[in-house]
């Protein structure tokens, strides 16, 4: 449903230096940025994708070439098979985009009067905009506030408003930067429902930009990681912890203290590269290991010589710190 195809993007910069102003109006020395090198992916029809990267990664050029928004130095981009920048009318009505900082409403009007608008722009029948605004009011709960301003929402209010007017006209895409900024952890939780609701009940293929890894870890199947202006990464989040390296945590409870002690002392001794002795809190023992070099249940026979096992949990690394990680490489 997404191709992006060897994506490179470099724009032309003056140099920076004294009398900035006058340089800009006379010109000057300039220098040639790169902000997306070579970046190539396919989103299927359905998935529900993960975008990320640090600031200045170019998450943003991206996304506005695959809108149609920029034109790409090179390298091909379609949206459905369409070509975004050579075909912007039927663009337009296979794609919705919600930019969390930016709204397509009016805002002196009343949310209702927004769709209306809109209906008109993207030519609905309007016997078909009032049954898909009703759509959308089941999945959103728009009612309570459709004939409210814009200008009078809530911020968590708005947004709903927003992804209404994204889907109004029915795209089979949704691409979506930052749609949970600002929000506090209830209305964060109620977007995010928001969002799997329409990727699981409309099938919308959605690509999500944050910097919320919550977000991305409570949605998204697969994940996208540009660093540097290419493409790091690309794959399940369980994949993305593994190629970090990141160890997974087991706390083990013992059947005595006696036993604990003793499973921590041994641990210390231990000189292994795969598996460490942490903490160790009465008779609770956490250890780290790599997955990659020892099962679970591998590990728990090793942690079952030193004695009887009352209990065990595995906790995998923190997915922000496996993201974390992959940035600083």
């Amino acid at each position: 449903m997404i191709e992006a195809a060897h994506l490179h993007k470099s724009f032309k910069l003056r140099k920076p230096g004294p009398r900035k102003g006058l340089r800009s109006l006379i010109g000057g020395p300039t220098f040639v940025k790169e902000a997306v090198r070579d970046v190539s992916f396919t989103i299927a029809s359905g998935e529900f994708t993960g975008f990320i990267g640090p600031n200045g990664a170019g998450k943003s050029t991206t996304i506005k070439m695959l809108s149609g928004i920029l034109h790409p130095s090179s390298g091909s981009v379609r949206l459905g098979g369409i070509d975004p920048h050579r075909r912007r009318v039927e663009t337009a009505r296979t794609l919705g985009v919600l930019f969390g900082q930016r709204t397509q409403l009016w805002w002196d009007l009343p949310l209702r009067d927004s769709f209306e608008v809109l209906g008109a722009m993207y030519r609905m029948d309007p016997q078909r905009r009032r049954a898909r605004l009703a759509e959308l009011d089941g999945l959103l709960r728009l009612g309570e506030f459709l004939d409210t301003p814009v200008r009078k929402l809530s911020l968590g209010q708005r947004m709903r408003g927003d992804l209404a007017a994204a889907l109004l006209h029915e795209p089979p895409i949704l691409i979506l930067d930052e749609p949970t900024i600002g929000l506090d952890v209830s209305a964060k939780r109620d977007i995010r429902s928001l969002l799997r609701g329409i990727n699981e009940e409309l099938g919308t293929t959605i690509l999500l930009t944050t910097h919320d890894m919550d977000d991305i870890e409570q949605l998204c199947g697969r994940v996208l990681v540009l660093t540097d202006g290419t493409l790091s990464y690309d794959g399940p989040i369980g994949g993305l912890r593994s190629r970090i390296g990141m160890p997974a945590s087991i706390e083990a409870t013992y059947r005595t203290l006696e036993q604990a002690q003793a499973a921590w002392s041994a641990l210390q001794r231990l000189d292994s590269a795969s598996l460490a002795a942490v903490g160790l809190q009465e008779r609770t023992l956490t250890v780290q290991c790599s997955l990659e070099q020892s099962r679970f249940m591998d590990v728990l026979r090793k942690l079952e010589a030193y004695g009887e096992l009352e209990d065990a949990r595995m906790r995998e690394a923190d997915f922000e710190d496996a993201v974390q990680r992959l940035y600083a490489n």
